[in-house]
C-alpha cells in the first residue's frame, strides 16, 4: 500500500468503517510505516471534533416505528426445526447424554447481526440528520488540509517561506504545541515516474523520514508524517518511488526550512 492509499483509508479506519481486508492492509501498512500515523491521528481527531459538534436529532416517528417493527419481527431464537426432539423424563437414562445444541444457527446469527448492524446504521444517520452531510464533507478533506487548519488555529502557529531555484516558493506552517507541520509549495520540479519527493525532519544532525508526497503541476500540500519538535529543520529530497530504501536521504535537499 502506498502513502496516498493509506491517507485515503485513514478516515474509514477512524470510523471503523473499513472491510476486513482493507483494515488488515491498513494495519499492516501502519506497522511498516509508523511515520504515516499522522494521517490516522488527524482523521481520528476530526471524528472526535465532529461528533461533539453535531446535535442529535430524533428520527421521524413513522421511520422509527417501521424500523423497530422490522427488528421485532426478525426471529431471535432458532427455528423449531433446529431444536432437538423433547425427551420424556422416564426415557432420559435410555436416551443417553443430551446432544449439545447451539443457541442459534450460523445463518440465523449472521442474519440477525446484519439486521442489527443495519438498524444501528440507519438510527445513526437519522440522528445526525443534515449534520451527516457536513461530516462527510469534513472527512473527505485531505489530511494535510485538516492539519493546516489546526495549525493555523493554534496559539503558537508560525510559518516561514523559502524561494526555490526554479522560481517557485515553499512555505512551512508549524505548531510546536500540536507537534505538526505542513509544507505548502508551488513550482517544484517535475520528477520521473520512478521518483518521489520525501520530507525529512533534521534534528541533532540526524534525518528522520517524515513521509513522501507528489505534486500537481508543481504544487503540493504535505503534512509531516512524524512528530515535529521546535527547532527542527524541515527538508525535502528527491528519492526513489516509495521513499529512501534505507530510511536515510540518498540525495541533497532541494529545500530546507529552519523553524528555530
Amino acid at each position: 500500500m502506498n502513502e496516498t492509499t493509506f491517507a485515503e483509508l485513514a478516515a474509514g479506519y477512524a470510523l471503523n468503517a473499513l472491510s476486513d481486508a482493507d483494515r488488515d492492509a491498513f494495519e499492516t501498512a501502519l506497522a511498516a510505516h509508523p511515520e504515516w500515523a499522522a494521517y490516522l491521528q488527524a482523521d481520528s481527531d476530526t471524528v472526535l471534533l465532529l461528533s461533539d459538534s453535531v446535535a442529535p436529532v430524533m428520527p421521524p416517528a413513522p421511520v422509527r416505528s417501521a424500523l423497530l417493527a422490522r427488528i421485532a419481527s426478525t426471529p431471535q431464537t432458532p427455528d423449531a426445526a433446529s431444536q432437538p426432539a423433547a425427551i420424556d423424563e422416564e426415557d432420559y437414562a435410555a436416551a443417553g447424554p443430551a446432544p449439545v445444541v447451539p443457541t442459534t444457527t450460523r445463518a440465523g446469527a449472521g442474519m440477525r447481526r446484519r439486521w442489527f448492524t443495519l438498524a444501528a446504521s440507519i438510527v445513526v444517520v437519522l440522528a445526525l440528520g443534515v449534520g451527516t452531510v457536513v461530516i462527510g464533507q469534513q472527512l473527505a478533506r485531505p489530511a494535510a488540509v485538516v492539519a493546516l487548519d489546526q495549525i493555523q488555529d493554534a496559539p503558537d502557529a508560525a510559518s516561514a517561506t523559502v524561494e526555490l531555484t526554479d522560481g517557485g516558493a515553499a512555505t512551512l506552517h508549524w505548531s510546536a504545541s500540536l507537534g505538526d507541520a505542513v509544507l505548502v509549495s508551488d513550482g517544484l520540479p517535475s520528477l520521473a515516474s520512478d521518483e518521489t519527493f520525501e520530507l525529512w525532519l533534521v534534528r541533532d544532525d540526524a534525518a528522520i523520514a517524515a513521509g513522501t508526497f507528489t505534486t500537481d503541476d508543481g504544487s503540493a500540500m504535505a503534512a509531516l508524517a512524524a512528530d515535529y519538535q521546535s527547532g527542527d529543520i524541515i527538508a525535502v529530497t528527491v528519492e526513489p518511488a516509495g521513499g529512501a530504501p534505507e530510511g536515510v536521504p540518498t540525495s541533497e535537499p532541494i529545500l530546507a526550512i529552519a523553524t528555530a
